[in-house]
């Protein structure tokens, strides 16, 4: 049995094409990405997907596993479902996001541990206590709620749960407990497979979220709190807090 991640990694990405070869600090964001994941303890195999040859030869010059995926594949579920195809041997695969460059290990450790202990989670991601209404009211920020048992309830752009007692807005953090959704999912092989032939659900058209779909088809998923932040990069101005975020961290630990 193999523990696998997989890191989709699509060249024409909408708010920033060439995504995974953007420069941080000398190095693709698609290999930092890699080599951050190759911190975590429990995973025997890192491969990126790619749909572009300029992506594939980058992933080939620093060492990196790279499989190519068809280009007409629109999700990242889907094109780590065409990898997995290819590696019976994968029990469990990790969906790692292509533009998490300094995702930590930990993260994806914790990710993977509910599917090594419960035979019956087929699906597991992480969750984030948000501390700022900044992140609560950005739609960008996606918000999960979740059952006593750690099973997710809903995912939305939207500010959920949505305190009616909250005097204001800062009141609201302290009324309930919100939590942001950190993209990175563990999926049972068999599991994928079946996820990447359902259809496309409502919600999940409505509020953009592929997460969604599993939802409304009845199945669970199990959410594991974090402490570790995450780092997306959609935007140029994302790319450009990467770079800062990468040049602190190097002045912190030649100290």
């Amino acid at each position: 049995m193999q523990i696998i991640g997989v890191i989709p990694a699509r060249y024409a990405s909408t708010r920033l094409k060439g995504k995974p070869l953007a420069d941080i600090h000398g190095k693709p964001m698609i290999q930092h990405t890699y080599e951050s994941a190759l911190t975590a303890n429990l995973l025997d195999r890192v491969i990126v997907a790619v749909d572009d040859k300029r992506v594939y030869q980058e992933v080939k010059n620093f060492g990196g596993e790279v499989m190519m995926t068809p280009t007409e594949i629109q999700t990242g579920s889907d094109r780590i479902a065409f990898v997995v195809k290819k590696i019976p041997q994968a029990a469990i695969i990790v969906n790692i996001q292509g533009d998490e460059p300094f995702i930590s290990g930990k993260m994806i450790d914790q990710a993977i541990e509910p599917m090594l202990f419960d035979k019956k989670v087929y699906v597991s991601t992480l969750a984030k206590k948000i501390n700022s209404i900044t992140e609560l009211k950005n739609p960008s920020v996606v918000k999960v709620v979740f059952d006593y048992q750690n099973y997710a309830l809903y995912f939305s752009r939207a500010p959920i749960p949505f305190s009616r007692d909250a005097i204001n807005s800062s009141d609201k953090l302290w009324v309930t407990e919100a939590y942001k959704h950190v993209g990175l999912y563990v999926y049972r092989r068999d599991f994928l497979l079946k996820y990447s032939q359902m259809e496309v659900t409502d919600l999940e058209q409505i509020e953009k979220l592929e997460q969604l779909r599993i939802l409304e088809n009845g199945f669970r998923i199990k959410v594991v709190e974090t402490e570790y932040e995450s780092l997306a990069v959609d935007t140029k101005e994302d790319l450009e807090k990467a770079r800062i975020y990468f040049k602190k961290n190097q002045r912190l630990k030649a100290k």
